[in-house]
């Protein structure tokens, strides 16, 4: 298989490498996490003209046609630049709902706006008691006419505090943990009944507490009564996505952590020339390449049409990504010493990014546990 880039998609890549080298340095980032939506409209307008808010979407949506691989290019480009943006929320996971579950006439009222960065999207599904699973749905939608009416509670909605147009899993039937009897609704973000609490997660990203009472949604999108696998595929996009967006963070870790040592002294000697520390180092960069392999394995994967194949990778990526993903963060921090610890030294910030991203859609341990159970990675004969 060719892994070289087109000269398109070599193209994308320098032309956001170089917006974001030169209005995303750590000190602006801190400038844009203190604005009142804790990122840069500024910034967003940029990669709306850029084009990546209409990257995936089918030119005959309003979109650009590209493919996983501009997702993972885009994604790695924003984790070295630890951008604060809602790219995830609304390119990749309300994005990859409107994709893979919208109507056309759907797709050509929103996408447009996507496109031009005007509309924000969220996806709602994660629940007080769900923690991994997205088929645990407690929150109820209820038909009245041909509408259906939605009453529950979501937390961690990233960037649920600003989205225009929310997407939410609820149940229309069968118990709380079954996977059938679960349906994916489009919600107006200023909908009658519904609240949003919005704060500041670990990582300096956004997420906000929904509460629904009484919401008349705009849309289905699919069948009400079997939408968790459009959930489940849109996931493991967004997985893909942050196992390009780790790579991208640990790239930009190791290079903070190689200039400390080449600069930091002690006993007269840059540190950098210890042995030991040599050693750590070059694990750091072993690491780093093997969650580089499992990122364009995961791009290659996730346009795998069988779910069950689809799924084992994504499995199988997850957990890679969230063992390289600790083992160069804590390094990091290590060679740093106390230095890495504080808020005003970037490496910190990429270790908790790094945290988040192990953290987001399951951590390792799930997934590998997820994975053990389908099997393995490759389906026995």
């Amino acid at each position: 298989m060719d892994f070289d880039f087109s000269e398109e998609q070599r193209l994308l890549a320098d032309s956001l490498g170089k917006l974001l080298s030169d209005r995303y340095g750590f000190e602006s980032r801190k400038a844009y996490m203190k604005q009142p939506e804790g990122w840069s409209r500024e910034l967003w307008a940029a990669y709306a003209e850029l084009g990546i808010l209409g990257l995936p979407f089918a030119e005959a949506d309003g979109g650009f046609g590209g493919s996983a691989v501009e997702t993972m290019i885009v994604a790695e480009a924003l984790g070295g630049a630890l951008a604060l943006e809602p790219w995830l929320a609304t390119v990749v996971l309300g994005g990859g709902l409107l994709r893979h579950g919208a109507s056309a006439a759907l797709r050509a009222e929103l996408v447009p706006q996507v496109a031009d960065g005007s509309l924000l999207l969220a996806f709602a599904h994660t629940e007080p008691q769900s923690r991994h699973d997205l088929h645990d749905v407690a929150t109820a939608a209820k038909r009245d006419g041909d509408v259906w009416v939605l009453s529950g509670r979501k937390g961690v909605v990233l960037h649920g505090d600003v989205a225009g147009k929310l997407f939410v899993t609820a149940r229309t039937a069968r118990g709380p943990r079954d996977a059938k009897g679960i349906g994916v609704f489009l919600v107006a973000g200023d909908a009658p009944g519904l609240t949003r609490r919005g704060y500041r997660t670990s990582d300096g990203l956004r997420a906000a507490e929904i509460t629904l009472d009484g919401v008349r949604a705009e849309a289905v999108l699919g069948d009400p009564a079997d939408g968790l696998p459009l959930a489940a595929r849109v996931v493991e996009e967004a997985i893909a996505a942050l196992a390009a967006e780790a790579v991208g963070a640990m790239d930009a870790t190791m290079k903070l952590t190689l200039e400390y040592l080449r600069t930091r002294k002690q006993f007269g000697r840059a540190i950098g020339s210890f042995q030991a520390l040599q050693h750590r180092a070059a694990d750091m960069m072993v690491a780093i390449e093997q969650a580089r392999s499992m990122a364009m394995y995961a791009a290659m994967m996730v346009q795998e049409e069988n779910a069950a194949e689809r799924a084992r990778a994504i499995h199988a990526v997850k957990t890679q990504i969230g063992r390289m993903a600790k083992l160069v963060g804590q390094q990091s921090i290590q060679l740093h010493g106390g230095i890495g610890m504080t808020m005003e030294y970037a490496v910190g910030h990429y270790f908790k990014r790094l945290t988040a991203i192990d953290t987001l859609f399951g951590d390792a341990d799930h997934h590998l546990r997820a994975l053990s159970e389908a099997g393995g990675l490759v389906e026995a004969a």
